[in-house]
């Protein structure tokens, strides 16, 4: 898949701003797909899911280039955080994750025309320091909670919240730079 132009099929700034760091040219389509909401697929499942539907559609439209769909959810105790529908969801959202450890599973699939050509999925496990409400309305009053997975961007006002992290830190931000690269650098051999 030599030479494949390359599209992230997403709306998220944050992937976008990490794709371009990592030095990679690309382009970005929107997917105009549904989400799966399944509770009974593992985050690994669900994650992935959404990535294949979004980067699958995204190929259908482009398949003479090498599409990216990525999905990330925040899980406390099994149960998934999407983006909060509004502030008050956005603070009981922090407020269920302050002072414990979460995970984040970012699902990704890379797909040619029309066809998925691998997938991966990335877990980062996070603790939030013990948090007050007046603590999280601070925060939230510096960074829109309402498009962010959990509540929370972890690459704006870290200090603020994180006490501790295992895994990638780009997988919390929205796209494990990593490993993405690593799968883009053998899929374009």
């Amino acid at each position: 898949m030599s030479g494949l132009p390359l599209v992230l099929a997403s709306a998220s700034p944050r992937r976008e701003e990490l794709l371009r760091r990592a030095g990679f040219a690309f382009e970005i389509v929107l997917s105009q797909v549904e989400e799966a909401h399944d509770p009974a697929l593992t985050p690994e499942e669900l994650t992935v899911e959404n990535a294949r539907r979004k980067a699958v559609a995204v190929s259908r439209a482009r398949p003479e280039a090498l599409v990216i769909g990525a999905d990330t959810l925040v899980y406390v105790d099994g149960h998934p955080l999407g983006k909060p529908s509004d502030m008050e969801e956005a603070l009981h959202m922090v407020r269920r994750l302050s002072g414990r450890t979460h995970e984040v599973c970012t699902g990704v699939v890379f797909a040619a025309d029309a066809a998925v050509r691998r997938e991966l999925h990335v877990i980062t496990h996070v603790t939030f320091k013990p948090l007050t409400d007046d603590l999280i309305r601070s925060y939230h009053a510096r960074v829109n909670p309402l498009d962010k997975a959990g509540a929370y961007g972890i690459q704006e006002c870290t200090d603020m919240l994180l006490e501790h992290m295992t895994g990638s830190f780009t997988n919390v931000v929205g796209l494990p730079v990593d490993e993405v690269g690593a799968a883009l650098r053998e899929l374009q051999r």
